[in-house]
């Protein structure tokens, strides 16, 4: 299943970790946030108002809540959020109620990611359910920013909580070819990719806000426009409104002797993708293009 950055069993789950109590930390974030999805979510673009979002635009004033699990299911050699690693023999532990309780009336959103949500997956369902149950009557949409390595049954979970509360699912698909995929992250994409394709059967389900959101992180020499044609081709097949940004590369961990994304190849990135049909593409991170 990969690396946690903690002692798991069998399967990626953390041990010690329960639906109850968790290894992980949180803060608030003001919106607009930089979010993956921020350029087509409520928070950040007003999406689905007045449904979803509070005002036709970004919503300024409320915060997001962030929740950063310490534990991840690939062990990616350019984690960009590495250093979770460091403290993996004394990591926080903390309650579902304790996270529920940093819900207050202007937080409309709650992201979980890390790390990565998929080791703590009880947890993050308990914490939305009951985040849910506090706010009811009111916005607060539940998103998840993963790898994508769930069990399909979780998924489904994750996905109709996102559905009912305009929240969404932000997919980082890291490379199609499975050989380059395992060299980078050191697991298999097969399950991602079967995972992006189950949640993509329900976009249409409710088309605004986005329900499934792609990214991509342009690597220099290894995520070139060839990697991004195929995936965007793949996401295309599925369906050509999926939203899909493509992320500037910014030297870390195991890979902080690489160069910047330079800005030609996010431009025949962007340009393969729009190629291959998708409506609606995007580069991010451009401050770092070179």
């Amino acid at each position: 299943m990969g690396y946690c950055g903690l002692r798991c069993n069998e399967g990626g789950k953390i041990r010690g970790a329960t639906s109850e109590i968790g290894k992980l930390s949180w803060y608030h974030d003001p919106l607009p946030t930089n979010c993956v999805g921020d350029w087509v979510c409520p928070g950040g673009s007003g999406a689905g108002y007045p449904k979803y979002a509070h005002c036709q635009g970004p919503e300024r004033g409320y915060q997001n809540l962030a929740v950063f699990f310490q534990a991840c299911s690939f062990n990616c050699l350019f984690c960009q959020n590495w250093s979770f690693m460091e403290q993996a023999t004394k990591p926080r532990t903390r309650t579902v109620e304790e996270l529920v309780a940093a819900v207050d009336e202007r937080t409309s959103c709650i992201c979980f990611f890390g790390g990565d949500p998929v080791p703590q997956a009880p947890f993050s369902l308990k914490a939305a359910k009951l985040a849910r149950e506090k706010a009811k009557g009111r916005i607060l949409r539940i998103c998840w920013e993963t790898n994508g390595s769930m069990h399909p049954a979780v998924l489904d979970k994750m996905v109709a909580i996102a559905l009912e509360s305009g929240g969404n699912l932000k997919f980082d698909l890291k490379a199609w070819d499975e050989n380059l995929h395992i060299a980078l992250t050191g697991v298999s994409n097969r399950r991602t990719l079967e995972n992006f394709a189950r949640a993509g059967q329900r976009v249409r389900e409710r088309p605004v806000p986005p329900l499934l959101i792609a990214s991509t992180l342009l690597i220099p020499g290894y995520i070139d426009a060839e990697e991004v044609r195929r995936l965007a081709r793949f996401i295309a097949s599925i369906d050509r409104d999926i939203p899909y940004s493509l992320l500037a590369f910014h030297p870390h961990f195991h890979m902080a002797d690489l160069p910047l994304t330079p800005r030609r190849l996010a431009e025949r990135c962007l340009q393969a993708a729009r190629e291959e049909g998708l409506n609606r593409v995007r580069l991010g991170n451009v401050h770092l293009l070179i």
